[in-house]
This record gives C-alpha cells, structure tokens and sequence, in this order.
C-alpha cells in the first residue's frame, strides 16, 4: 500500500500543524488569524512539494546504487539537514554574514523584527540565484553528455548531446556564458555577486564530483570502496538538496515573513519528498518508468535557467511547479506507451554520482 510510505509524513504534518496552530493563536491572539497561518503553512508544504518532485526523482537515482548503511543514514540525518538545515539554519546564516550577526542575534532578529529580516534574506536573492542556478544546471547537462547513456527520450535533443562528450569544459563553459550574458542586463554591483556565486556553484559541482573520484579510488576492501562511494553520494544529495531548496526558501517569502511559519511549511514539504524517494527505491519506478529519470533531468535544468534568469526577471514559483510537473508527467507518459510497443526493452540508467560529462574531462 502507498500509505505505508507516507505515514510518517502525515504524522509529521500533523505536528506541524498543531504547532502553527499553537503560533498563530500566539501571535494573532484571534482563531481567524490562526486559520490564516495555518493555510500558510498548509500552501508552503504543497508548494515545496511541486517545486521539488525531481528532486525525489534524482535522489532516488543516486538512492538505488547507494550502498545500504549510506542509504538510511540520508534518509535519517538527511532529512534533518534538509529540514532543520536548509529550512532554519541555513536562512539565519545568510541574515548573519549579510547584516554581519551572530547566530543568536540572527535569531533574535528573525523573531523580533521579521520585517527586516525578509529584506536581508532577499536582498541575498542575486548570489543564491547565481550558486543554485550554476550548479543544478551542471547537474542538467552532464545528465546529457554522456555518450555512455543508452536510453533516450527526446532523441532529436539528447543523441547529439551525447555526442558532445569528448569535448573538455562544455558544460562549464556553456554556464559560464548564459550567466555572463544574463549579467549584462543587471546592475554591476549585482552583476559581480552574480558571477562570482556561479563560479563558486561551479567549483562546489567540481568539487563534490572530485571528492567522489577520489573516495572511490583503490581501496582496501570492497566494502571500504562501498562506504566511501556511499559518502561520495551522500554529499552530492545534500549539495543537491541544498540547491533545489534555495528557491523554496526565497519564494517563501512572498506568503509569510516569519521563519517559523515558513520553516514549518518547507519542512512538511520535505518529508513528503523524502517519502517519494522511498517509494521510487522501493518500487522500482525509474525502471519500470524508462523516461521518468529523463523528465526529472529536464526539469532540473529549467529550474536552473528560472534561477538564473529570476535575477532580471520575476516568475513566480507556481509556474516554476507547474513547468516541473508537466516535465516529469511527459515523460511518464512517455514511458507508458514505451512499455506497451516493447516492454522487454532493457533500461540503462545514467548515474548523476558520477557524471561522464565533459566539464571535468582533462
């Protein structure tokens, strides 16, 4: 039954909810006003869940060939980074560096004045643009050069992509032109953040994928190998998360200025992609469902050019959903009908850990 998977999130939910309800009550003092947060978070929740379905999917790609131990520990200390990480913390860091504040005043501020603090959280919108929009576009597009990739949805697109592997520094160079013509249109103070955090998302894609190379390298016994591949994977999902993450968090912004409230909301959503994950791992839907992987690639790399481009222009966050979900349900469909003409076709699935793209050949 589906339900088992997704018990846990319900529970969750609930608490959330009872919390903001304990919150609203607290800050309103009225049952009108509490009814109003709780929608809030209620929105927030389905709206992290449309931005992020794939992301579940490419977890549950990097998810399927983790080894056992690595799996439960991202599915256990995982979530609670993704929650309690990206969803608190990691909004009060950007509050301290940019208004150069200390943790606790950080907090304070978030709960004291949350007026202020939205306005430090977006005035940070150009460099989170820039690092997110970077590096979930590398992940985009070294999904495509890989001429070991057998399987192909929209062949016209992704048979000559695949044929671009050899050439040293594509992705990379074709990230750092988009963003340079995209900074010729903004300000150059914002400009220069701009640049600067992609090339930073640049190096953080490089860097995750070297440390992956490097923990995978001769080791002294095959399950040695398997936990360092499981750290490998383990901090691509994290990086991963992080930046699927960013645009939840500043379009949370536009419902609620309260970091609890916006917390409580992304958090529930999170668990819900944590349950999809599951589901997709343990069902053995990316197999079943040839393209779905393709569709989930395809997304991510519109919610990389959204990204990039929300610097100059504004999109709101439900056209960002909804352009994922018609995505992924494409190439679901896709996939059925691929299953009907031939369903003894054998899948081969790339492996986002350990891209073969070209931006880190030599």
């Amino acid at each position: 039954m589906l339900l088992k998977y997704y018990k846990g999130s319900f529970i969750f939910t609930g608490i959330c909810l009872a919390i903001a309800a304990w919150l609203g009550m607290q800050s309103t003092g009225t049952v009108g006003g509490t009814l109003g947060v709780l929608w809030i978070v209620a929105v927030l929740g389905v709206l992290e869940v449309s931005l992020s379905f794939d992301n579940a999917v490419v977890n549950a790609t990097v998810l399927r060939d983790m080894d056992e131990k690595w799996r439960r520990r991202f599915l256990t200390w995982g979530i609670l980074i993704a929650v309690f990480g990206m969803r608190i913390v990691f909004p009060l860091a950007i509050v301290a560096i940019a208004a150069s504040l200390g943790p606790v005043e950080a907090l304070k501020l978030a709960a004291g004045d949350p007026v202020r603090y939205e306005q430090i959280i977006t005035s940070a919108h150009v460099g989170i643009s820039g690092f997110g929009g970077a590096f979930l576009a590398m992940v985009g597009l070294n999904f495509f050069f890989d001429d070991e990739k057998e399987e192909h949805w929209i062949g016209v697109i992704e048979r000559p992509l695949a044929k671009l592997t050899d050439i040293s520094g594509l992705a990379v160079g074709i990230v750092l032109l988009a963003m340079y013509v995209i900074s010729r249109f903004i300000p150059v103070e914002e400009a220069m953040t701009y640049i600067t955090s992609g090339i930073f998302g640049l190096l953080t894609y490089i860097a995750v994928h070297a440390l992956g190379v490097l923990l995978e390298g001769d080791g002294d016994a095959a399950t040695g190998a398997a936990a360092r591949s499981g750290l490998a994977s383990f901090l691509y999902l994290e990086v991963l998360d992080a930046s699927f993450s960013f645009d939840g968090v500043i379009g949370a912004f536009a419902l609620s200025n309260n970091l609890f409230i916006i917390a409580l909301g992304l958090g529930i959503g999170a668990m819900f992609v944590r349950s999809m994950t599951i589901m997709l791992v343990d069902k053995g839907t990316l197999t079943q469902y040839r393209y779905l992987e393709h569709g989930a690639f395809y997304a991510i790399i519109a919610l990389a050019a959204i990204m990039l481009l929300s610097v100059e222009f504004e999109i709101p966050e439900t056209v960002t959903g909804l352009i994922g979900a018609a995505l992924i349900g494409l190439a679901f469909w896709a996939s059925v009908r691929s299953n009907k003409r031939d369903p003894e076709q054998p899948i081969e699935a790339a492996d986002p850990v350990k891209p073969s793209g070209t931006a880190l050949k030599d």
